[in-house]
């Protein structure tokens, strides 16, 4: 039998095994959404590009977690996120026929601290309820399951759940369609003498919000919502605050990379005429 020298056969050993790595990563590749907006590092991790949104709020304690399509800000004494922030766009849309399975709820995995377990909210009285929807996240079976981390909820009373803050998820929406996109930054408000569910203390905010930026034409608008933690028949416009008032409630800032002419200008107002209802 020929012999062949030994640094020969640690060559050919080294280019069968890249090869065998080469042909899985594109198999894995292959079985990605191409539709959705998860984009591949040169670590092969799939990270949302944080480029496209560019309106993050500040956070009170700087624990902010960053997921494939929406970031939040972490409190760890209230067991949920102060915010969560994602930009709509109005192509994401076109995916809200996707009926994708809903997934159990999870822990965070990328909250240090632990987000809190889920049965917190068994034989609670309230929901579950997602910050970012699980609706507005259609376009793809990641971004929609990553909606479903526990850091992504917060304890909701069901009529509340279902009604109010349903129509207006419903009409962010209809917004994002018809300016083209919409930031979204939502979340509950924490005070003092919360209740809390559970034996992790989540807290039960007493009051929701959600702030909405339009930057699709020249002209830039905002709107902010305070919603109390009740069910009502009132119309939408009713729940229109000024983002200075929400400011004032959270201590967050919540579009710092705005000039500050027109941070000061939008923030001061709470005047809805400019928006479609």
């Amino acid at each position: 039998m020929k012999k062949y020298p030994k640094n020969l056969l640690l060559f050919v050993l080294i280019v069968i095994i890249h090869l065998n790595y080469s042909c899985k990563r594109y198999e894995d590749l292959q079985d990605l959404d191409v539709n959705s907006k998860d984009t591949i590092t040169q670590n092969d991790s799939l990270v949302f590009n944080n480029e496209d949104f560019k309106y993050f709020p500040s956070s009170t304690n700087n624990d902010i977690i960053t997921h494939n399509n929406y970031t939040l800000s972490y409190i760890e004494k209230y067991e949920q996120a102060e915010w969560v922030a994602y930009e709509l766009k109005k192509s994401d849309l076109n995916y809200n026929n996707n009926n994708f399975e809903r997934p159990f709820f999870i822990e965070d995995p990328q909250v240090e601290s632990g987000s809190a377990d889920w049965r917190n909210y068994r034989k609670s009285g309230y929901d579950k309820g997602h910050l970012c929807p699980a609706g507005d996240r259609k376009f793809s079976k990641i971004a929609f399951d990553e909606t479903f981390y526990t850091s992504n909820i917060s304890p909701q009373k069901h009529d509340f759940n279902e009604g109010v803050w349903n129509r207006l998820e419903q009409k962010v929406r209809y917004w994002a369609g018809k300016y083209d996109g919409v930031y979204v930054v939502t979340g509950g408000v924490f005070t003092e003498n919360m209740k809390t569910i559970g034996s992790e203390d989540v807290a039960v905010p007493n009051y929701f919000y959600k702030v909405l930026l339009d930057t699709s034409r020249e002209e830039i608008k905002m709107i902010a919502f305070l919603v109390p933690h009740q069910d009502s028949d009132l119309p939408l416009y009713e729940f229109v605050v000024s983002v200075d008032e929400l400011e004032k409630m959270t201590g967050i800032d919540f579009f710092p990379k705005l000039e500050d002419a027109i941070e000061n200008r939008l923030e001061q107002n709470a005047n809805y005429k400019s928006w479609s209802f």
